[in-house]
């Protein structure tokens, strides 16, 4: 008795002398403590005060350990038949309501304790109630094939509490809202018909058991309305039907009333599977702002319902339900779980604190947010314990007289002005924190009368083809063509718009997206106006968008070994490898995305998205070869031997891409004399790294419903197409050395491992780098790369402009010159502006031929860079959009399309002179 007696911060003053007189007699304890707290919660509510006198020996004993008391009347459950039961379950929710009651009064207990006492007891007597009803059912053999054993997994039955029961929330006068679901698997063939009957039967009789009122009173109020498609289902039906039916018809309340789901009694394992079943149904792939309206929608029909609507009255406000109160908190966490927790697993929580903790920690809502509604939500939840304390009413409804809100203050030990004044702020606070969130104001814009020979199209485009879709798109029109109307080149934004808005499949969870951040619809006009390509590939891949307002968009790049271990984590939390393919796409999309809108705003220049680009392919790839490993040892074992090295080639070896480059790859393997693989279907060596290599590009590049990630080319290994996929490390070392042409060589001088065994790839380098020296005294590096130039220039000539690749001077003529230069002075450098700078420290070309090169490089590269962000691969237009025109301009330093025209031409001009002098100067020196 002490012990709770010295934690016992306050009282609550009596309202009623004489009802507290008596209960104060009626336990006869000497400490003052607890008298004054009996007296005063006695005298607060008639409810608890017939409780304390009908328990007052039992509660006198409970006071010196709470929580060891409760536990007891739990376990006390166990065991008992259906008749011995219905008392033994009243007995103790008498006694662990009051003791919660008086813990709670006294502030021993936080509000979690006081609501999870409460949900344990439902648990408990839900799991008793039902091991009693089976029992006989399955004495009587009427569940075939189940035994004794059966009975406390619920002979395949799984009950599912949801709402504040599945978040362990209840209050105390709260109804019990279930779903009671069979493992169908359990029975065979006829059986389940027979046994589906039995378990409706059972759930129907546990109902009563649980919320029938007797002379003992009642346990809990049940409901099983939540149920799928309740008006025509049975109160119990198989998991089967129910995922079929989540899976055709499930509807967003639904989904948001599946986050506070757990399974709480019968087959707990089964419950556990059904809902991670449902996973893919709750929690969806992108966010989903959609549900914003669903939730929107649903506050109006409930306030409708219940005629809540209006202004702020305190006499009979429905703290639940109404304006500011409990509900208007709860939907606003959910939602906000529904929108994101299917892109972030951290939100997958059922406590609505514990919801609004996780939202703010991961950056989906303000900190100040999240404690202010954590905050009110508290003291929304005391309020409506006291209400409910009072009668033990299922009631959310503060008192319509004065002398209610009297009672109440009392019975919370404050003054009642300042309670009310401090209600009427609470709710209002919640309402104002919410309501914005819900229904956003949209103040009514004009509609530009502009493009309309345009916009006349867009009823038909498929995005526009659902009533939902064209609802929202209508509150977004006028904004949306009031910012083309004031781009730079208004009729060219708005057609590059209206290619985007053509090329969607579907418009309401993007439109809701808009309405929801309207900084996304300010960034897609600014793409459209500036960058055409990445417009379309925004299209393609609209769900990229969710990147942006998921946090971190616009922090600084994490680099190649943060970018390798976030996929990775990613892929090991993916249930198979179509999963993990799946996940791969959509996770490369959107950091692409993000290195074009970088690049685009001017957050990062063209050398540093070039390096982006790289880390990016490299960390997919180096994520993606342990996957395709790991598939390919479930049906043929591990790799045999040593294992295998991915090399990089070209430009990703290089460490510089473009936002539509292709991936170079070569795979080496090391078999180690190992013939054949050990598993469930063994493969020779050699198949079994050439198929891994199939898989791999088929992991790469492989159209899914994400997309592809790139498109690969092998044709750098060697003997190119007629070369086996996978190359055994002593066959590459031999042809490197012995057979290999000139290109090759040069080509090896920007390999580089990104994935696969670190100590073969360690090799791998050694070797290459071992062999750059032994090949750099070669007296024909000159004279093929002279060869190879004459049958690049018949091959593909280029031009001047806009080209930067093809052509004398261009980059390729001027990367492989670098490689050539690398080559002969034995570097390993792989970067173009090192290649030139080892060949000027060798001696091969001078100070000044060096710069030219460089220079020439790195302009070329920039503008190539700008011009595949701008096109998406596709040529640049002799006259750009006037956002890419600044931006190539930027990239430049030049001050017009003219100007730099010119500069391109010229330093192609340069660089050509300073190749043509080293190669005249090589066959000069032949002919002496």
């Amino acid at each position: 008795m002490t012990d709770l007696a010295s934690r016992l911060s306050r009282a609550p003053r009596p309202f009623d002398s004489d009802m507290a007189a008596e209960a104060r007699a009626a336990c006869g304890w000497a400490d003052p403590a607890v008298a004054e707290l009996i007296a005063g919660t006695a005298g607060c509510s008639p409810f608890l005060a017939g409780l304390i006198g009908r328990e007052g020996d039992w509660l006198e004993a409970a006071c010196a350990d709470p929580e060891a008391a409760v536990a007891a009347e739990l376990a006390a459950m166990k065991g008992k038949d259906a008749a011995t039961l219905g008392p033994q379950l009243r007995r103790a929710k008498r006694r662990v309501a009051l003791i919660a009651a008086l813990a709670d009064l006294g502030g021993a207990w936080p509000l979690e304790e006081v609501t999870g006492s409460l949900t344990r007891l439902a648990d408990a007597a839900l799991q008793a109630g039902l091991e009693a009803l089976l029992a006989p059912e399955i004495a009587r053999g009427k569940l075939p094939g189940m035994g004794e054993d059966d009975i406390e997994s619920g002979a395949g039955m799984a009950l599912f509490a949801m709402g504040k029961m599945g978040a362990f929330e209840l209050n105390y006068s709260s109804d019990i809202d279930l779903i009671c679901l069979y493992d169908e698997t359990r029975y065979e063939g006829t059986d389940q018909h027979e046994a589906r009957s039995v378990l409706v039967r059972v759930t129907r009789k546990l109902a009563g058991l649980i919320g029938d009122i007797t002379g003992e009173g009642y346990v809990f109020r049940t409901d099983l309305r939540l149920r799928p498609d309740a008006a025509v289902t049975p109160v119990c039906l198989s998991m089967g039907a129910a995922e079929q039916y989540y899976e055709s018809v499930g509807r967003t309340w639904e989904r948001a009333a599946w986050i506070k789901a757990r399974p709480c009694a019968g087959d707990l394992s089964a419950g556990a599977d059904f809902v991670e079943t449902l996973r893919p149904f709750v929690w969806r792939r992108h966010l989903d702002f959609h549900a914003i309206r669903d939730a929107h929608d649903m506050r109006l029909k409930i306030r409708d319902h219940k005629g809540l609507g209006g202004a702020l009255s305190l006499p009979g406000h429905d703290m639940k339900l109404g304006r500011g109160g409990i509900r208007e908190i709860e939907f606003f966490t959910q939602t906000r779980q529904l929108i994101s927790g299917g892109r972030d697993p951290s939100l997958r929580v059922r406590g609505t604190v514990e919801g609004l903790e996780r939202l703010a920690q991961a950056g989906w809502i303000e900190a100040e947010t999240a404690e202010a509604l954590t905050h009110h939500y508290r003291a929304h939840r005391e309020i409506e314990h006291r209400v409910q304390m009072i009668g033990d009413q299922q009631t959310h409804m503060l008192p319509s007289s004065e002398e209610g809100f009297a009672r109440l203050a009392a019975f919370m030990d404050r003054d009642l002005a300042e309670l009310k004044d401090e209600l009427t702020e609470r709710l209002e606070t919640v309402h104002a924190l919410t309501e914005d969130f819900f229904a956003p104001g949209h103040a009514a814009a004009e509609t530009p009368d502009f493009g309309q020979e345009v916009t006349a199209r867009w009823p038909g485009y498929p995005a526009l083809r659902s009533g939902r879709a064209v609802e929202i798109f209508d509150r977004l029109r006028p904004e949306i063509l009031k910012s083309l109307s004031e781009a730079a080149r208004p009729e060219e934004a708005l057609a590059q718009f209206d290619a985007f808005l053509a090329g969607l499949p579907a418009g309401v969870q993007l439109f809701s997206l808009f309405e929801a951040n309207p900084q996304l619809t300010r960034l897609i006009i600014d793409i459209c106006a500036t960058a055409p390509g990445l417009a379309q590939y925004l299209s393609r891949n609209a769900g990229v968008l969710d990147a942006v307002i998921g946090g971190g968009f616009f922090e600084d790049w994490p680099g190649t070994d943060a970018l390798r271990a976030d996929l990775a984590a990613r892929l090991a939390r993916q249930p198979d490898h179509e999963a993990r393919l799946g996940a791969a796409r959509i996770w490369a999309k959107e950091l692409h995305f993000r290195i074009g809108v970088h690049h685009l705003r001017g957050l990062i220049d063209a050398a540093r998205a070039g390096t982006e680009y790289a880390e990016l392919a490299e960390a997919a790839v180096a994520a993606l070869v342990p996957a395709v490993i790991d598939e390919m040892a479930r049906r043929h074992g591990p790799p045999p031997g040593r294992g295998l090295s991915v090399l990089g080639m070209g430009s990703l070896g290089a460490g510089r891409l473009g936002s539509s480059s292709d991936l170079d790859l070569i795979v080496i393997y090391d078999a180690a004399g190992v013939e054949a693989s050990d598993g469930p279907r063994p493969l020779a060596a050699r198949a079994w790294y050439a198929r891994f290599t199939q898989s791999l590009i088929t992991a790469l590049s492989a159209p899914m419903p994400d997309g592809k990630l790139y498109e690969v080319d092998m044709r750098l290994r060697p003997s190119g197409r007629q070369g086996p996929v996978a190359t055994a490390l002593p066959a590459f070392r031999a042809y490197q050395r012995d057979e290999a042409w000139t290109w090759e060589h040069l080509a090896l001088t920007r390999a580089r491992v990104v994935a696969g065994e670190p100590g073969l790839g360690d090799e791998i380098e050694e070797f290459r780098r071992a062999l750059i020296t032994e090949k750099s005294t070669g007296e024909m590096v000159l004279a093929d790369l002279a060869s190879m130039r004459a049958r690049l220039a018949e091959a593909r000539p280029g031009g001047a402009g806009w080209e930067t690749r093809d052509g004398p001077g261009r980059l390729q003529d001027v990367e492989l010159f670098a490689q050539s230069l690398a080559l002969r002075a034995g570097s390993s450098e792989r970067a173009v502006s090192a290649q030139i700078a080892a060949g000027r420290e060798a001696g091969l070309i001078d100070e000044e031929e060096a710069a030219v090169l460089s220079e020439t490089a790195d302009l070329l590269r920039r503008v190539q860079c700008v011009a595949r962000l701008l096109t998406g691969g596709e040529p640049l237009p002799e006259a750009p959009a006037e956002g890419g025109v600044r931006l190539l301009l930027r990239e430049s330093g030049c001050d017009s399309l003219d100007d730099l025209r010119r500069a391109l031409d010229a330093a192609a001009r340069r660089a050509e002179e300073v190749i043509d002098r080293a190669l005249a100067g090589h066959r000069a020196g032949e002919a002496k």
